[in-house]
């Protein structure tokens, strides 16, 4: 029976995502091993998983790019991140091979140290990202700053102004830190940043068009299969059966990164609007939250029970939360706050299916008039959960491990 190892890196939004598309690889017949935070090990051999924890000294090393003050602060607080997790993840992932013996591996596309082991390692590998993928494209805006796509000659000239610059930053900031780790193990480097996208065999891009712009040059490893989410097995809450229609989603980072404002913000600015606002603050403090008698705040709670009711699901930006709500028609509100969020907020408001507000303009006036606004692109968000759902989900992503990794045609 074959055996496929997944590693990931310390985040929940990266683990969850994947968890569907393990389960359609072992309902396909195959063993699956799983290497994650260690927090989430116990859910993961809950579902069944031959499950253990990635290093420690992995863990540690949190994000801290919330500490900047620009973009491009920002960007090498978090190569700094990376590569000192590569350092480690590059033993890490070694041991996990030597004890699991799998035929195939699931390499997290931030755990660059896993997956300069998994190219070395000569098994068959993909690697899967669930976050905008910045793969540069003569058919999309640069990377980064979240610009819409070019419209006329204006535009074209914004991006052949614009590309080099964001390149070369990209290229310089990520680059020699990758470098660093693939010479540690004996493999060539990397001249750019997207030829690190194109060495997986196969790249699970958890997407599709036309959320993500539409390009004419996608690399033939890239396979979109739309967004995976996920939750932890859980009832819903009692409280939820006692507030009335219509409800406000709030969600926030499950890293840190300062975002409580957001649901202060909103708070404030629903307070005496006809909706109930429920927030989801997993990495903050929520008592320092001043809560109207419209909103309750919670650490963690189902989604998608609140999804099946909302209205408008504020986000902070993350590509799991948006697309949780857009899969289910609900317009979204978008707050970015910094990492991909910029590219994710504008993909919301370039597709119909919401608003976009930046963190830097968030008062409670302007969140309630994106949000009501957010409510009225209901069409627009129905639109982008027709299109994930024809992109095949769980299903398609673990058939592509079937074909492109192991070599079978099982029948779904």
């Amino acid at each position: 029976m074959p055996r496929v190892l997944a590693y990931t890196s310390p985040a929940r939004g990266h683990l969850y995502p994947l968890m569907p598309i393990l389960a359609e690889v072992r309902r396909r017949g195959h063993d699956v091993a799983v290497r994650t935070l260690s927090t989430e090990v116990s859910l993961a051999r809950d579902q069944g998983y031959a499950a253990a924890p990635i290093s420690e000294r992995i863990e540690v090393i949190r994000h801290d790019d919330w500490r900047a003050t620009n973009s491009r602060a920002r960007l090498a607080h978090a190569v700094a991140t990376f590569a000192a997790r590569a350092e480690y993840e590059v033993l890490d992932l070694r041991t996990a091979i030597d004890e699991e013996r799998p035929d195939a591996l699931v390499v997290d596309i931030n755990a660059w140290g896993g997956m300069a082991v998994a190219e070395a390692s000569g098994l068959p590998w993909a690697s899967f990202c669930p976050y905008p993928l910045p793969l540069s494209s003569r058919d999309v805006p640069p990377f980064g700053f979240g610009f819409p796509p070019a419209r006329g000659p204006i535009g074209r000239l914004r991006d052949r102004i614009a590309r080099p610059l964001v390149l070369g930053t990209l290229d310089g900031a990520y680059v020699p830190r990758i470098n660093a780790v693939r010479s540690q193990i004996g493999l060539d480097p990397l001249g750019r940043l997207d030829d690190l996208f194109r060495r997986p065999p196969l790249l699970l891009y958890l997407t599709a068009e036309p959320f993500e712009y539409p390009r004419s040059d996608w690399p033939s490893n890239v396979l979109m299969v739309g967004p995976c989410d996920w939750e932890p097995p859980a009832e819903p809450p009692a409280w939820l059966s006692e507030i009335g229609d219509p409800i406000v989603l709030v969600t926030t980072s499950s890293e840190f990164q300062a975002d409580e404002h957001l649901v202060q913000a909103t708070f404030d600015g629903l307070a005496d609007e006809p909706v109930f606002v429920v927030a989801t603050l997993p990495a903050g403090d929520l008592g320092s939250l001043r809560v109207p008698p419209n909103a309750r705040v919670v650490g963690f709670v189902p989604h998608r029970p609140i999804l099946e009711r909302a209205v408008c699901a504020v986000t902070h930006g993350g590509m799991g939360a948006t697309q949780k709500a857009l899969a289910r028609g609900v317009p979204v509100c978008a707050v970015p706050f910094g990492r991909d969020q910029p590219e994710v907020a504008r993909r919301v408001e370039v597709a119909g299916a919401g608003t976009r507000l930046p963190a830097g303009r968030l008062t409670p006036e302007r969140i309630r008039g994106k949000v009501r606004e957010a409510i009225g692109h209901r069409e627009g968000a129905r639109r982008i959960a027709a299109a994930f759902k024809a992109a095949g989900g769980p299903p398609t992503a673990a058939q592509a491990i079937d074909e492109r990794l192991l070599g079978t045609r099982l029948h779904p």
